[in-house]
């Protein structure tokens, strides 16, 4: 039997006992993308039905003890699927978690989710015409998903870690030191966050990487929002900022997305939410968005040096570091 073909067996196994009999299981392949996660679609017949699904399976995070990118947050297994639920009973738009795994499913910590069609690719919903209606109102409905997410009851998800701007700026520094590879924009950037962090900052339960490429859409609306893994309880003002750094914009000419106003962004996230939108502490994690995301690229360009692995996407993505360097800069060129 090959390993796709006991792949195959556990998963049916699973999807026989949890979904629906007979579960056999068909077309299973793996998808591409995604840094954290192995995602796998596939199909099952359940009753008399075809059905389309989709696995996640949550990859190991490789440290070393006393390595500070292993105090970085992370919702794995389990604990993703429920805020995932958690998510859908505050009527957020995600997936419908089907099964959970479990130790002895043989498959690893991760769990499967109904199928949602639509578009995830951002430069096909900036300027492919039948994403014309989406584009109109894509700024708002960010604006209210943003605001149901910032509602859900955290007390409920004990298991997420608290993480607020004076946390993440020390621990994305104490990260960043650990490379040894000295970038001066970095270390301004890193200055100016110590220099400016949020005063009255609201904790919340916060998605953590709300932005274009974990979105699926429609021609009409924001159908899913995936990769919960990186929330934690922080700032919701961080989640506005980092859905409009300009790397998520894809050539976009505004700042959500590339395709919505800051204006009609805030608007709708004050009109759900009841908050107002405080645009001194956007902007610091919008500032701030850029050097972590800096930081993230120096991480996967170097993570040949931690693990031995050695993959053209972690280059490519260690490359891409001096884009947000210069957008920084070039925001703080704007003044305040």
């Amino acid at each position: 039997m090959s390993e796709l073909d006991e792949f195959s067996a556990r998963l049916g196994r699973v999807v026989a006992q949890r979904i629906g009999l007979p579960g056999e299981v068909s077309e299973v392949r793996r998808l591409t993308g995604g840094a954290t996660k192995a995602t796998y679609d596939f199909r099952a017949r359940i009753n008399d039905e075809v059905r389309h699904f989709v696995l996640q399976i949550s990859n190991p995070r490789a440290v070393r003890a006393g390595d500070p990118l292993g105090q970085l947050p992370r919702v794995v297994g389990g604990d993703d699927a429920a805020l995932m639920m958690a998510a859908a009973s505050s009527g957020v738009p995600v997936p419908e978690v089907k099964a959970v795994l479990v130790p002895e499913d043989g498959l690893g910590q991760g769990f499967i989710t109904r199928f949602v069609g639509g578009e995830t690719i951002a430069r096909r919903l900036l300027r492919e015409p039948e994403f014309a209606n989406l584009r109109q109102g894509f700024a708002a409905q960010c604006g209210r998903i943003l605001a149901r997410i910032h509602a859900m009851e955290g007390t409920r998800l004990p298991f997420l870690q608290p993480f607020g701007a004076a946390r993440q700026v020390a621990l994305y520094r104490a990260a960043y030191e650990s490379f040894d590879a000295p970038q001066p924009v970095i270390e301004l950037g890193l200055r100016w966050a110590e220099d400016h962090l949020p005063e009255n900052e609201r904790r919340t339960v916060q998605h953590g990487d709300f932005r274009m490429g974990n979105l699926i859409c429609d021609a009409h609306r924001i159908a899913s929002v995936l990769d919960w893994e990186l929330a934690a309880f922080g700032d919701p003002m961080g989640d506005l900022g980092w859905l409009m750094i300009r790397t998520w914009r894809f050539g976009g000419a505004h700042p959500v997305g590339g395709i919505g106003t800051r204006e009609d962004l805030f608007a709708a996230y004050e009109q759900e939410s009841g908050h107002r939108v405080p645009r001194k502490a956007v902007r610091f994690w919008e500032g701030f968005g850029c050097i972590k995301w800096a930081i993230m690229c120096l991480m996967k360009g170097e993570e040949h040096r931690r693990t031995g692995t050695r993959t053209v996407e972690a280059f490519a993505i260690g490359r891409r570091m001096e884009e947000p360097l210069y957008d920084f800069l070039d925001l703080l060129a704007e003044g305040d």
